[in-house]
């Protein structure tokens, strides 16, 4: 008694290789939008002295330090947000760059500054969320004098 078996010659149908692609297509728009900023953090740093105190953040997509960072301030964001403006500052682009240089931070630094842009506290890599806050009620003790 004869089997007949039918395969195709590159091993595996049309339908799988389309499955394959799209696969590897989603998989790899999934890493890129897991390494997007996250939270409502304006890259605006003009509006910096603009009449409230301000958190920036130095972020670069490329490295984890500031996604940490962001994660502390997501958690502190709607106690401090009518206070504080929060801002990030793109490490990819020549605004953050500069901003960058000028404060001399790397990626997951924070500066705090006063109501009308003057630097009054930079953490490099904050360690925890307490820490994070308690920068921010100097900041703000700093802005009612």
């Amino acid at each position: 008694m004869k089997t007949m078996t039918t395969m195709t010659t590159s091993g595996i149908t049309r339908l799988q290789k389309w499955l394959i692609y799209a696969a590897i297509t989603i998989g790899t728009l999934a890493l890129v939008w897991s390494q997007l900023p996250r939270g409502p953090y304006s890259t605006d740093l003009s509006r910096i002295g603009q009449g409230q105190p301000s958190l920036v953040l130095a972020y670069d997509i490329q490295s984890m330090g500031g996604m940490a960072v962001m994660a502390m301030m997501d958690e502190v964001y709607d106690e401090y947000t009518d206070r504080i403006t929060f801002l990030v500052a793109d490490l990819g682009t020549p605004d953050g760059q500069a901003f960058s240089r000028r404060y001399d931070l790397f990626n997951g630094s924070v500066v705090l500054l006063t109501a009308r842009g003057a630097a009054v506290n930079t953490l490099h890599l904050p360690f925890d969320t307490a820490g994070l806050e308690q920068a921010l009620e100097q900041l703000l003790a700093h802005a009612s004098k």
